[in-house]
């Protein structure tokens, strides 16, 4: 039986298309340093993250498995990705892809790079029966361009949030289809693997929004790559796949869950579009509000300017002009109960910077931050008023612009009002010429939390697209065996 067609299509792209052009795989090895960096910073910074680390770690280390960055740990492929999945998502720091859905193509990094890993380290002989690709980091950069692919082109015409359905289901679709052909399996193989993500469906979004804002919105990401390799594995062990996955009449996901939209329709054919377009974060505010947080920066010069140094006391209102992406998923009211929450609040993050005058940093959402408690955080958030324009909402689906817009006007309690300052593309996005570079430091920043500026420097330089290093050698580069993580994760022998 034939598989459904938006099934065969991305199979096809997988394994008949070859990446050839430089300045893709150049992206993606920025790419990849910069999903890297984010995994070392959790790793130093979140004792929640190292936490779930640690419980999948236990009684469960191999002598030949998957690295764990920054520690010793050699896990099974399937929790390796979960781990490091986990590690590149946690802090909501890694890049993001825009589209009527909104991703993080980056997630799919914890399913690729420790599948790679362990296949690097089997047997000889294993290896030599593998019809796969060659385990190198040019490889692991093509893959990793196919899976950006085919996750960000799904976003764009595919809103899973109008079903209120999470996008790490796509991260689930994109490794189960690209994890396959690393491992040898055949196109066939690897279109059941794509169905079994299909059969799975969705997590529900609820994890994301108002009193039921948990941590399993960052280790969603994880569970998903942990799915697509557990697919793989059972494929590969003979299981098929259901071709009609999505057409079958009452049965299938159009029938049970798509709730009476289109059948998925992509904007282009899949090639390299996402990998040239991805925008990364360089602060650790969510994608959405990151433009609200440079204006009300700006805005806060204004007011010093002219004598205005306590926002509590001298602003009467906030009000945010934005787009309906941004509005639906961090304009939040009412008390926030965790980290969790606070990140993806767009009242927290501008109260926050106003008062500062910086951007929020990680700590600054924990419950332990005197910002989490703060009366003067709780009293200007009160007075934010956010709304959402067409203009700005057009601007944001439009692929030509791609503007994640916000802009803020504020009114002084004596009637002065300062005009909007509006922001349409925020640091990090593929329209700024220094977002490249900036994504460099941010990558030497946080590997300078575990490693000295020459290992930093060294595992740069091996993740290179001209580098033909085996993905095993390169992740040794990574390796941690003692010092002030280990002892942060007593629990395991790291």
């Amino acid at each position: 039986m034939q598989y459904d067609r938006e099934i065969c299509e991305i199979a096809h792209y997988v394994y008949h298309y070859s990446v050839v052009d430089d300045q893709v795989l150049q992206l993606a090895h920025t790419a990849l340093l910069d999903a890297l960096g984010c995994a070392i910073q959790t790793l130093t910074e979140s004792e929640s993250a190292r936490r779930l680390v640690r419980c999948f770690c236990a009684d469960a280390q191999l002598s030949h498995g998957a690295r764990i960055p920054g520690t010793s740990i050699q896990l099974d492929p399937v929790k390796g990705a979960m781990s490091l999945g986990v590690l590149i998502r946690y802090l909501d720091h890694n890049d993001g892809m825009i589209g009527k859905e909104w991703g993080h193509p980056s997630d799919n990094i914890g399913a690729l790079l420790p599948v790679m890993d362990w296949l690097c380290r089997r047997s000889p002989l294993e290896q030599k029966r593998s019809s796969g690709p060659p385990l190198t980091m040019r490889t692991l950069l093509e893959a990793i361009v196919k899976a950006y692919e085919i996750q960000g082109c799904m976003q764009q015409e595919n809103a899973f949030n109008q079903c209120g359905l999470d996008h790490t289901v796509l991260v689930k679709i994109a490794s189960a289809a690209v994890v396959p052909w690393l491992m040898g399996l055949s196109e066939e193989q690897a279109m059941a693997c794509i169905s079994h993500g299909w059969m799975d469906s969705a997590p529900l979004r609820v994890y994301r929004h108002g009193e039921n804002t948990i941590p399993r919105k960052g280790w969603a990401a994880g569970d998903a790559c942990s799915r697509a390799v557990q697919f793989a594995l059972m494929v590969q062990a003979g299981q098929p796949g259901a071709p009609t996955v999505l057409s079958m009449p009452r049965w299938g996901f159009y029938g049970t869950t798509w709730r009476g939209q289109p059948p998925f329709s992509l904007p282009m054919p899949y090639a390299d579009w996402v990998i040239r377009n991805i925008g990364y974060k360089l602060m650790p505010v969510e994608g959405h509000g990151i433009t609200a947080v440079e204006a009300i920066l700006e805005q806060r010069k204004r007011m010093e300017e002219e004598g205005y140094s306590n926002p509590a006391k001298d602003i009467e209102a906030i009000v945010i002009r934005t787009n309906a992406a941004a509005k639906l998923i961090i304009d939040k009211s009412g008390v926030l109960h965790n980290a969790a929450d606070r990140d993806h609040c767009m009242q927290y993050c501008v109260a926050v910077s106003l008062l500062k005058g910086s951007p929020p940093e990680t700590a600054d959402y924990h419950d332990e931050s005197p910002y989490a408690t703060s009366k003067e955080v709780h009293a200007i958030s009160k007075r934010i008023d956010i709304y959402v324009d067409d203009r700005l909402t057009d601007d944001y689906l439009n692929r030509d612009k791609r503007s994640i817009a916000s802009g803020i006007t504020i009114q002084l309690g004596n009637g002065r009002v300062f005009d909007e300052v509006l922001v349409e593309y925020p640091i990090g996005h593929a329209a700024k010429t220094e977002t490249l570079a900036r994504v460099q430091e941010k990558f030497r920043r946080n590997m300078a939390l575990l490693f000295s500026p020459a290992e930093s420097e060294r595992v740069q330089m091996a993740a290179a697209p001209q580098s033909e290093l085996r993905v095993s050698e390169f992740m040794d580069l990574l390796e941690k065996k003692q010092g002030r993580i280990s002892n942060m994760l007593s629990g395991a022998r790291l």
